[in-house]
């Protein structure tokens, strides 16, 4: 979703709907991290729905600029975790990633089933700011599954792959993940398309549909 910045109350709202699906997005990835074995994040205090615990500086600026630019993109501080104390490494640093964008589509799925059967029963402030919970977990879950570095679905094909192709995909996206990463986001921005759009946006209106009926 996009705002205009002018829109005072739409954009705030907007940046705490942001700010609460980053904060699951992050605890998802640190409480899972611990079920699997791994201590650091608790060590961390990153097992917190505090979103104090879990904002990055410059993933949050990047939310403003990018909001009041149109489209919004921003990050959480990463969790860091420890592989090699999971209890079965490969395959527990598999779930470790995709329960971040599975935390923000079972949110979506509660809170756009909400809108779909309440939300006629709800005032107009609570169904804006439950619908962009909903559209935005959406499209964060959906950005971060996309395969490149250092989104989570770059680590979720490493841990899909043999061990050697793995070695060498995360030495490519050690290398050029971030030059990618960046040409998405920004490649056609201001000339009324943009790449990343066209990526997300097929399944994210497909999803959006699923669960709230809009």
């Amino acid at each position: 979703m996009s705002f205009n910045g002018n829109d005072t109350y739409l954009f705030v709202m907007s940046m705490l709907a942001l700010v609460v699906c980053i904060t699951i997005h992050e605890f998802a990835h640190a409480y899972s991290a611990y079920r699997a074995g791994d201590d650091t994040p608790k060590a961390q205090g990153r097992i917190s729905l505090n979103p104090l615990d879990h904002l990055d500086l410059m993933g949050t600026i990047m939310m403003v600029v990018s909001s009041m630019s149109g489209f919004g993109v921003g990050w959480g501080k990463p969790v860091i975790v420890n592989p090699l104390n999971f209890n079965r490494p490969r395959w527990d640093n598999l779930w470790v990633s995709l329960w971040g964008p599975l935390s923000n589509l079972l949110t979506a799925l509660v809170t756009g089933t909400a809108l779909r059967f309440l939300g006629t029963h709800m005032s107009y402030s609570v169904e804006l700011f439950v619908y962009m919970i909903t559209a935005i977990s959406v499209g964060l879950a959906i950005f971060n599954l996309i395969p490149i570095a250092p989104l989570d679905g770059s680590h979720i094909v490493s841990s899909l792959l043999p061990y050697e192709k793995a070695k060498r995909y995360d030495y490519f996206m050690a290398r050029f993940g971030i030059i990618i990463f960046l040409g998405l986001i920004f490649i056609g921005s201001g000339r009324g398309f943009n790449v990343l759009d066209m990526i997300l946006g097929p399944p994210r209106d497909f999803l959006m549909h699923l669960f709230t009926g809009l």
